[in-house]
């Protein structure tokens, strides 16, 4: 059954009393949920970039789930991720992994300022409240929800949440459906072993954190991207070219039909610095967001939220 809380987001039922919250088209700061129920309430998967759109997810929770409990889990640290934890206050619990309460504090409202043009709601951080290290399980009901850490991938602080019974994996910005993978800010080998790690589970619904519900293929459609981008970096940097350089003189092929395809200087930064002896070379994040609306012939990534 599918239902249409919001114009701008459909409720999926993938498994019984489990909820994909998708919002069209994907792309940047345009993020997905999960609603898994039980009797006593429901664990949220993510809580959205801007105010309304987390009203819209709450009340979506509170059509679907019988009970007043409310857990949310935060996938990783990015605001459009956990910029609406605040519209659950303040009765939520908020569990994430041990690094996303350290990223939060330093980043802070940092990606309202990427997009000022945005009606964020006066955003406010709700820092996680439970926090774990390796992996932690949740039950609602009789279900257990295992929560997982696979990073560095999209980030440090990178959690799946797998739902074993069902084989429902909402995994976050680990994958992305028709969207184009992002690693700046985490490592691309990383996300490849995560996703290798992701292929052992077998799923058979993939939740992304953007884009529409997928099967398993969408595992490998993310890898031959990141290994793609492994390569060229690998021939940019041999060639002495700059990630930028690199980005500009490559044909995207296929995945320019992917949204958001300026990502490519980012992950071609992140290739390029774990290409170095330690493979941890610091990336300017504002400076590549720079380089990525040059790549764009000057216009800012284009942000629906």
């Amino acid at each position: 059954m599918t239902t249409a809380p919001h114009p701008l987001a459909a409720v999926a039922e993938v498994a019984d009393g489990v909820h994909a919250y998708v919002q069209d088209p994907g792309g940047w700061c345009v993020s997905n949920a999960g609603i898994v129920t039980g009797d006593q309430g429901a664990v949220v998967i993510d809580t959205l970039a801007t105010r309304s759109r987390a009203e819209a997810l709450r009340a979506a929770v509170d059509r679907v789930s019988a009970g007043p409990r409310r857990v949310l889990v935060n996938t990783h640290h990015h605001g459009d991720h956990v910029f609406g934890n605040d519209v659950f206050e303040p009765t939520a619990v908020v569990v994430a992994h041990e690094n996303a309460v350290d990223e939060l504090v330093e980043t802070g409202l940092a990606l309202t300022a990427l997009w000022p043009e945005v009606a964020w709601g006066d955003p406010r951080l709700v820092l996680p409240t439970i926090t774990f290290d390796d992996r932690i399980a949740l039950r609602i009901g009789e279900r257990r929800l295992e929560l997982i850490h696979v990073g560095p991938a999209h980030t440090s602080n990178d959690v799946v949440v797998w739902l074993p019974e069902d084989r429902v994996l909402f995994a976050g910005d680990v994958l992305m459906s028709g969207c184009t993978p992002f690693s700046l800010m985490g490592s691309v080998a990383g996300t490849l072993a995560a996703i290798e790690r992701l292929a052992r589970l077998d799923p058979v619904t993939v939740v992304c954190g953007h884009g529409p519900v997928a099967g398993p293929e969408v595992l490998e459609a993310n890898a031959t991207y990141l290994r793609w981008i492994q390569d060229l970096a690998a021939a940019g940097r041999a060639a002495g070219c700059t990630p930028l350089q690199t980005a500009r003189a490559t044909p995207l092929g296929e995945y320019g039909e992917l949204l958001d395809p300026e990502r490519i200087v980012g992950n071609l930064h992140r290739a390029f610095a774990e290409l170095d002896p330690d493979g941890r070379s610091a990336v300017d994040v504002p400076h590549v967001f720079e380089e990525m609306i040059t790549y764009n012939g000057g216009r800012r990534p284009t942000c629906l939220a």
